[in-house]
C-alpha cells in the first residue's frame, strides 16, 4: 500500500514538473515573439507565435496572450504596408503623369467603367482602312493590343506573332472568333478584322518590343488564318514601348492603392477585436 501511494505521489510530481516545464518554455517563446514584434520583425514573430500554438496546445493562458500579440503583429505589419505605399505612390503617380503626356484619354461614360490611354498616333480616327497593330492601356494598368486587318478578302486570323532577324519570337494565344475580342465586318466590299489581346495575352509580344533595340526590325504575322505579314514602323514600336511602360506604372499604382485599402480595413478590424 505504501509502495502504491509512493508511486502515485511520484507520478503526480512528474506531471506537475512537466506542466511547469512546458509553461516556462511557452512563456519563453512568447517573450521571444514580443521582442521580434518590438523590433518590427513581423514575419519571424508570426512564426514564433504559431510555434507556441503547435508545441504547447494545453497552455491556454499563454496561447491567449499569444493571440493578442498576433493581432498586434498583424496591425504593425499593416501599418508598415501603408507606410511603404505612402512613400512610393507619389513617385509613381508623378511618373504616370509624365508618361501620359504622349497619350490621349478615351472614355465612354455611358458604357465604360474605366477609360483608356491611347498613344496619340494610334487613335482609331487616324488609322481607318489600314492594317496595323493597335495598343492602349486602361486606368488600372491593363494593357491591350489588337491586330487590325483591312482588305478586300477576309483572312480570318486568330492570333499575332512577332519575330526578329536573330530568331527571337513572341506569340499571343489564339483568340477564336466570338464577335467580341475577335470580330469581323464587311463594308463596301472590304473586310475589317480586329482581334484583341488583353493583359497577360499580350504581355509576351509587348515585352519583346519593349526590351529590344528600337532600330531592330520586327515582323508581325497574323496567325490562325490565311497568311498575312507586316513590319512594325518606328512609330508602332514607339507606341508599344510607351504603352508598355505606362501600363507597368499604372499597374503598380493600382496594386499599391489596393494594398493600402486592404491594410487600412485590416487595422480597423483588428482594433475592434482588441477593444473587446
Amino acid at each position: 500500500m505504501n509502495i502504491l501511494k509512493f508511486c502515485s505521489v511520484l507520478l503526480l510530481s512528474s506531471l506537475l514538473w512537466t506542466g511547469c516545464g512546458e509553461e516556462k518554455e511557452a512563456k519563453k517563446r512568447l517573450e521571444e515573439a514580443k521582442s521580434l514584434y518590438e523590433n518590427k520583425l513581423f514575419s519571424t514573430a508570426k512564426s514564433a507565435i504559431d510555434s507556441i500554438n503547435i508545441l504547447y496546445p494545453s497552455e491556454v493562458a499563454v496561447r491567449k496572450e499569444a493571440l493578442t500579440l498576433m493581432r498586434l503583429v498583424e496591425r504593425g505589419e499593416s501599418e508598415q504596408n501603408i507606410a511603404y505605399c505612402d512613400s512610393l505612390l507619389p513617385i509613381r503617380r508623378k511618373e504616370a503623369e509624365d508618361l501620359k503626356k504622349g497619350f490621349v484619354f478615351e472614355k465612354d461614360t455611358a458604357y465604360d467603367e474605366t477609360g483608356n490611354y491611347i498613344w496619340k498616333t494610334m487613335t482609331i480616327e487616324r488609322n481607318v482602312e489600314r492594317c496595323y497593330i493597335r495598343c492602349g492601356v486602361n486606368e488600372k494598368g491593363e494593357m491591350y493590343m489588337a491586330s487590325v486587318y483591312f482588305g478586300s478578302k477576309p483572312i480570318e486570323h486568330t492570333g499575332l506573332k512577332f519575330s526578329t532577324k536573330d530568331g527571337t519570337v513572341a506569340e499571343t494565344p489564339s483568340i477564336p472568333y466570338d464577335g467580341g475580342l475577335n470580330y469581323r465586318f464587311k463594308d463596301l466590299g472590304n473586310t475589317t478584322e480586329v482581334v484583341s489581346y488583353k493583359g497577360e495575352h499580350c504581355k509576351t509580344v509587348a515585352n519583346l518590343v519593349y526590351i529590344i533595340d528600337g532600330k531592330e526590325r520586327i515582323k508581325a504575322e497574323y496567325t490562325g488564318g490565311k497568311p498575312y505579314v507586316l513590319y512594325l514602323s518606328d512609330n508602332d514600336k514607339k507606341a508599344i514601348k510607351a504603352t508598355y511602360e505606362l501600363a507597368m506604372v499604372l499597374s503598380d499604382i493600382n496594386a499599391m492603392e489596393k494594398e493600402k485599402a486592404r491594410s487600412e480595413k485590416k487595422i480597423m478590424l483588428i482594433d475592434a477585436k482588441l477593444s473587446n
